[in-house]
């Protein structure tokens, strides 16, 4: 009768194997998500009209045909002062779906037909007037988007966009690994700032700068976070350490609302 047992060597190929697939399992799932936030810029409400419709009917669908479930929509609360704007977060996996976006969309013939209005919009009657693109890349301690848990209606919730501008490449370098090796990320988290994303911004009008977004119930919810946060030990020591000194030179804080259609 013929043996079934194999060498030790076998057994230490397949074992090697195994351990290459399981690494590369692992490997895929800390990729980075890439971020797309575009910022239309209007000057009408006809304008902003035509954008709902075209985000909410047209875009925001394709989206989820494609598999990307979570698209947010925001808008300026009343009493910021940056203007008529719409801001969508789009949340890629991986560079290539992102960068073959527009190729699918076109290639959608539902999305082609719901956006139309959108698409073939002459040049004097545009449904924006000019159209800001960021993109970004998710931190390694938060690589992947979240939708926020929170308990208010949409209508009251803040959303809190802030870019973090240095003054050269190596400062911002300095801020982000302040936020994954500092544990700032971790801290927010430990606070309850329900974040939405926390980037480096790859391509923008405000570079070197990162970008991130947290999110709460309410203006004085929001306000008593960040009093627990600027308070907190753990930060207090984090801010003082000689390694993080210099690294942000400007701060831009957005509050904003999200759509009814959004998902986040």
């Amino acid at each position: 009768m013929r043996s079934i047992c194999k060498p030790l060597s076998f057994y230490f190929s397949l074992f090697l194997v195994l351990i290459g697939i399981s690494a590369g399992v692992n490997a895929k799932a800390a990729e980075s998500y890439y971020y797309e936030l575009k910022i239309y810029h209007l000057k009408t409400q006809t304008q902003e009209d035509r954008l709902d419709q075209y985000l909410q009917n047209a875009y925001l669908p394709a989206m989820h045909r494609m598999g990307i479930k979570n698209v947010g929509v925001f808008k300026p609360v009343e009493s910021d002062t940056s203007g008529k704007r719409v801001y969508v977060l789009t949340p890629f996996r991986t560079w290539s779906q992102f960068e073959n976006l527009e190729q699918k969309l076109m290639g959608d013939n539902e999305y082609v037909t719901a956006a139309k209005d959108y698409i073939d919009a002459p040049y004097n009657d545009a449904p924006y007037t000019r159209l800001e693109t960021i993109v970004l890349k998710a931190f390694p301690k938060m690589t992947e988007p979240a939708v926020p848990n929170l308990t208010a209606n949409k209508t009251d919730r803040v959303y809190e966009l802030r870019s973090y501008e240095s003054a050269t490449e190596k400062f911002n370098v300095n801020k982000v690994r302040m936020f994954n090796d500092g544990n700032e990320v971790a801290l927010f988290k430990r606070l309850g700032f329900n974040a939405v994303f926390y980037a480096e911004v790859l391509a923008g009008s405000h570079q070197p700068n990162l970008m991130y977004m947290t999110t709460f119930n309410s203006r004085p919810d929001r306000d008593k976070h960040w009093d627990a946060f600027s308070n907190d030990p753990e930060w207090k020591t984090l801010v003082a350490k000689p390694e993080y000194q210099h690294n942000v030179s400007k701060a831009d804080i957005i509050f904003l609302h999200p759509t009814a259609y959004s998902d986040f």
